[in-house]
């Protein structure tokens, strides 16, 4: 056989030749179209929820699990400065904060879950917004992490932790939390992204957690930890939440942790969801 010599004209034979590579429609441009597009993407994963129930139950055995250990094991040998005989009120906002942060992970199991199946592709398919497919992945997470934290609340209450200040107080350290959350669901959106399993993006997106968790302020108090590491634990964006959070819940100055928070929330978002949005519109560029 012999090949078609390079610029010669493939005979007429009335079928017309196949694209080098799939031609997609341009993404839909536009601040209403991209969030109508990224409500859309959110509501696909939250109807896909009920048909997975087990997922949400051992997301949410987890840190039920936390909170016993804590709470009956480890409770009567943990003394924290301000909370003697008390140590339920000082564990309590921890564990909602360590909930809420582990959560997160749903992100990139997710992504990297929809770019295994090939999900990803046929969204692409279609003419809409390429951040939306990862901003509605985020807000679907936020919801789950509403539906674990209530589950959490209702343990709580129920060994006998208790709101302490106002209403307005701990609804404020809610939003606090749910706030940290979701700029950490950007940080789990890029790792997802550059995972080449739904296994690795499991590993990936906890392994990093647990220090972010344990070496702060969430069980222990840091002054009670070795001196070389009081200053990690003290400065780490974890235990600035968890403080704020522990402070509202307990009717306490908040002080600036409060908006020290929020400005390490901001600049999460910022960064992270730059990031990830700009890496995903690179790889799915036809």
């Amino acid at each position: 056989m012999t090949g078609i010599a390079e610029g010669a004209h493939a005979p007429e034979t009335g079928v017309s030749p196949l694209p080098t590579s799939i031609d997609r429609p341009a993404p839909t441009s536009g601040i209403i179209s991209a969030a109508r597009d990224a409500w859309v993407e959110a509501t696909r994963h939250l109807r896909v929820m009920p048909r997975n129930p087990e997922v949400l139950i051992f997301a949410t055995l987890q840190p039920v699990m936390f909170v016993l250990l804590f709470a009956f094991v480890f409770g009567g040998a943990i003394d924290v400065p301000g909370y003697e005989g008390d140590y339920t009120q000082f564990l309590i906002p921890g564990i909602f904060a360590q909930t809420v942060v582990f959560n997160s992970a749903f992100t990139s199991v997710g992504i990297a879950e929809d770019m295994q199946k090939g999900y990803i592709d046929r969204l692409l398919s279609l003419p809409m917004s390429r951040s939306a497919v990862l901003v509605g992945r985020t807000i679907s997470d936020f919801v789950r992490n509403v539906f674990t934290f209530g589950v959490m609340l209702v343990v709580a209450f129920i060994i006998g932790f208790r709101f302490e200040g106002s209403l307005a107080e701990a609804a404020v350290g809610t939003g606090l939390l749910f706030v940290f959350s979701y700029a950490l669901s950007w940080v789990q959106a890029l790792i997802g992204q550059n995972v080449s399993s739904v296994e690795a993006a499991n590993s990936a997106g906890f392994i990093w957690m647990f220090p972010l968790t344990f070496v702060s302020s969430a069980f222990v108090d840091p002054s009670q930890m070795p001196g070389w590491l009081q200053p990690i634990a003290i400065n780490n964006p974890f235990t600035i939440v968890t403080n704020a959070c522990r402070a509202l819940y307990n009717g306490l100055p908040v002080g600036s942790d409060l908006w020290v928070s929020l400005a390490w929330s901001a600049g999460i978002v910022i960064v992270f969801a730059g990031l990830s949005i700009r890496q995903f519109s690179r790889s799915t560029v036809a």
